[in-house]
């Protein structure tokens, strides 16, 4: 895509039904090796804007309840990118698998027309935006792919080999 180009040439929602599957199924696999790491090291300081695993994971959680509100039409209670509130691992888990789900099922009712249907919002740090349903499906899972890098940089820095997530280990599962 040609830079400043606003407009996502997509013709089906098949390609947005494999990345949402490939978001859950990747976000499953992180979760479930963080599972059998020592909490300390979930919870330990980082040289990250987010400041540790744990929060990085829960900024991943809010904005993807954010943009989840911004498609349904609704309000989603957030002032920072990084809340103070950060739910304990497995219930933290256990909402993004959550949120997971509801993106899966969200693009899978989504008709083509539906795409590039303008969505207006606000962003937490102040001014309004607005994005294509598929662009902000786009953001959702090229946001997720970044911080499940961030936080696989974490593990190394931990001696912890984080999960194999590439798109192409999916694609042949």
């Amino acid at each position: 895509m040609i830079a400043g180009q606003r407009k996502l040439n997509m013709s089906s929602v098949e390609s947005l039904r494999m990345l949402v599957r490939y978001k859950a199924w990747a976000d499953t696999a992180l979760f479930s090796a963080l599972a059998e790491v020592a909490a300390e090291v979930l919870v330990q300081e980082q040289k990250i804007v987010f400041g540790s695993i744990i929060r990085t994971l829960n900024h991943v959680r809010a904005m993807d309840v954010v943009w989840r509100s911004h498609l349904e039409g609704g309000a989603h209670g957030f002032t920072t990118r990084n809340p103070a509130d950060c739910p304990q691992f497995p219930e933290l888990r256990a909402e993004q698998t959550a949120l997971d789900q509801w993106f899966v099922a969200y693009v899978d009712v989504l008709r083509c027309e539906q795409l590039r249907e303008s969505i207006g919002f606000s962003f937490i740090g102040g001014g309004d935006g607005n994005m294509s349903r598929a662009e902000i499906l786009m953001h959702v899972v090229n946001h997720t792919t970044y911080h499940r890098g961030h936080v696989a940089g974490m593990l190394y820095e931990a001696n912890v080999p984080p999960p194999t997530t590439d798109l192409p280990v999916f694609l042949r599962q």
